[in-house]
């Protein structure tokens, strides 16, 4: 009786009894109440985010009205907003000014550009004495010294072809140009990521700056490296560095920092001195870490090729510059498909290199030959033999006898598509109604709904966005960085640019989703899409940008389009990955209870998959953020054409605000779409 009586009265009784008044104590209104609390706590505990949003509910009651009585409207408020107009043309006017006889320049940035342009030089006229047959002979050989028969066939004919398409003095530009902005990047980048390996504050100091360095746009920086150099071949190769060296860097001081601790220990109990251990320790244990870095360095140096040639880079990338000038698809793909190749051979070359760390050593005599000091000496005497050969041949040049013409079977294919899909395709219409359709129904919306948007609710919904998958340091980050752009001045445009980048994304994640999870389910279909990924990955964002301004007509709805190609690779190969990284254990339960194909897909895989496909996510933002100035050459328009317009008008002040205003959009966009790992009771509490 008694514990139906207080059940009773805890249930039944409320606030207005005698002892249930707020003053009372020990009455059933209390005892309600804390009941309610217990149990507001217990899902709080259950749910942190929940108490995260109920906070930050908190702060905007208070701070939303505060702001709205100081500067009211929807746009980002005028007084809040800085114009670095006047400064950075200052500082523009006065390199021009200075240029050619203040010593800063005459004797550090002008014996710079002198020793790059003689190193050009010098590794170009190398190659061009070794002849054809010599440099495919030195691939092959390397190859053949790093991996073994079947890649060095590899490497001999990827450089063949690169003659055989007609491009082979071009490509020997872009290969000495290469060859001097990678040695360059690795010097740069393994210097800098010593000093962060082996410092935490040089560490935490680096790690922003490396941070802008990649996520700048490249047409940013072109600028005032243009400023500075002039156009022409030293601009192009500086340029280069900024945005190669960065991988380089990241992996030294990751490789240096990850040191296995024992062995450290091992040798300072020995008395070794720091330089000591750095140099017998330190750096042979991050072998692999330094190779992996000179790998991704190689790769965004060639990604640089066809963006370097509007400063006067020359080789490849000028010819797929002329063709997009042109709207030759067969030109641009002739010279697009050499960089594919050369890609292909360094990445495959260097990976090997890699993994050939952890291989034993050879037993047989010709595994003997191929490694160590008396594999580097066969490569150079037969490489050389070659060359010699080949000179006393009078065979330096390609042969035109061989050269394959691609450009006019490419552009009657290309004239055919867009001939027969362009338009008047009967009941699914043509491209061009696709692109307008997709304008109209989806970008326009979108831009206008974020621009309607008040300024004070689009910071709020971020920091809500970040502060769910990550932490209030996150959420911080995320809001300054927008509010950065309103700072900018470009509120309106960062808008109309994160419409289209969010477009981008959903229609890449759409496909790049469905796509991996077939890659993951079928080997064979796994085997048919790794060359076509490839390509795509290695192939320069403005090759298949004349094919898409042919099917889609000039607007955003193609810069969206060339988003999404650029973008898809990454997004497919990730979600493929952590699909099939799945625990079997846990398919073969599921298996046992009965699961179906498609249940154990939706209950099993995809949860399981979940961090692979949050990094899916979080790539397919980036690498669509990295072609929104492509898209500002086929009008795109926001923020990448201002980027463009600041590098063709010599305008300092357009270009690097817009291109500071994106690397702040990626760095909000990365916050709210990559979790935070959390420190400490967080942790406990998610």
């Amino acid at each position: 009786m008694t514990a139906a009586t207080g059940t009773t009265a805890r249930t039944g009784s409320g606030p207005t009894g005698p002892q249930g008044t707020p003053g009372g104590s020990g009455g059933p209104g209390t005892s309600g109440t804390s009941a309610s609390a217990a149990g507001l706590a217990a899902t709080l505990r259950r749910r942190p985010g929940l108490g995260k949003l109920l906070l930050l509910a908190v702060f905007a009651a208070v701070l939303v009205p505060l702001a709205l009585t100081r500067w009211p409207g929807t746009v980002w408020p005028e007084a809040l907003t800085v114009d670095l107009s006047a400064p950075l043309g200052s500082a523009s006017d006065w390199i021009i000014d200075n240029r050619d006889s203040h010593p800063l320049f005459l004797y550090f940035f002008g014996y710079l550009s002198n020793a790059v342009v003689l190193s050009v030089r010098g590794v170009y006229l190398l190659l061009l004495a070794m002849g054809w047959a010599g440099v495919t002979a030195a691939a092959g050989l390397i190859a053949w010294r790093v991996a073994g028969v079947r890649l060095a066939l590899t490497a001999a004919v990827s450089v063949a072809l690169c003659g055989v398409l007609g491009m082979w003095i071009p490509t020997m530009q872009t290969l000495s140009l290469m060859i001097v902005a990678v040695a360059a990047s690795v010097v740069v980048g393994a210097l800098l990521g010593l000093a962060a390996g082996l410092s935490d504050r040089l560490h935490r100091v680096l790690r922003p700056v490396l941070d802008t360095m990649q996520v700048l746009p490249a047409f940013a920086y072109l600028l005032p490296v243009v400023l500075i150099f002039g156009i022409g071949v030293p601009a192009a190769v500086l340029a280069t560095v900024v945005y190669a060296a960065p991988p380089m860097a990241r992996l030294t001081a990751l490789g240096l920092r990850d040191a296995d601790g024992g062995v450290m220990e091992a040798v300072t109990s020995l008395g070794a001195t720091a330089r000591q251990r750095l140099l017998t320790a330190r750096l042979p244990l991050a072998r692999k870490q330094l190779l992996l870095g000179l790998n991704q360095t190689i790769m965004m140096a060639l990604s640089m090729a066809v963006i370097a040639s509007v400063i006067g880079a020359g080789g490849l990338g000028d010819r797929v510059y002329q063709a997009l000038a042109s709207v030759d698809v067969g030109a641009a793909l002739a010279a697009g498909l050499p960089i594919v190749l050369l890609a292909v051979v360094l990445d495959r070359t260097t990976a090997a290199a890699g993994s050939g760390l952890d291989r034993p050593p050879a037993s047989s005599a010709a595994g003997r030959l191929r490694t160590g000091w008396r594999g580097w000496a066969a490569v150079v005497v037969a490489a050389a033999l070659v060359a010699f050969a080949g000179r006393l041949a009078g065979r330096l040049d390609w042969p035109e006898s061989w050269i394959a013409n691609i450009a006019e079977p490419v552009n009657s294919a290309v004239d055919w598509m867009t001939a027969h899909l362009y338009s008047g395709v009967p009941v699914i219409g043509g491209t061009a109604d696709w692109a307008g359709h997709f304008t109209t129904w989806v970008l326009d919306p979108l831009r206008g709904g974020l621009q309607a948007l008040p300024w004070w609710a689009l910071l709020l919904v971020v920091a809500a966005l970040a502060l769910l998958i990550g932490t209030w340091q996150t959420a911080l980050t995320a809001v300054l960085a927008l509010a950065a752009i309103g700072v900018l001045g470009v509120w309106k445009p960062s808008l109309d640019t994160l419409s289209q980048v969010l477009a981008a994304v959903a229609v890449t994640l759409v496909i790049g989703f469905a796509t991996g999870i077939a890659a993951a389910r079928s080997a064979r279909f796994e085997a048919l899409l790794r060359p076509v990924l490839d390509v795509f990955q290695t192939l320069p964002q403005f090759v298949y940008l004349i094919p898409v301004v042919a099917l889609f007509g000039v607007g955003r709805a193609p810069a969206v389009a060339a988003a999404v190609v650029y973008a898809l690779p990454a997004v497919v190969r990730i979600t493929t990955q952590g699909l099939r990284q799945v625990d079997p254990a846990a398919l073969e339960s599921a298996r046992s209870l009965g699961a179906t194909s498609g249940q154990q897909l939706r209950q099993v895989q995809l949860p399981l998959a979940g961090p692979a496909l949050r990094l899916a996510l979080n790539q397919g933002v980036v690498l669509v953020l990295a072609v929104v100035i492509i898209g500002g050459l086929v009008g795109g328009g926001a923020l990448g054409y201002d980027v463009v317009f600041g590098l063709a008008q010599g305008d300092l002040a357009t270009g690097l605000v817009a291109g500071a205003a994106i690397v702040c959009l990626g760095l909000m966009l990365d916050r709210v779409t990559q979790p935070t790992e959390r420190r400490g009771g967080d942790r406990k509490g998610a």
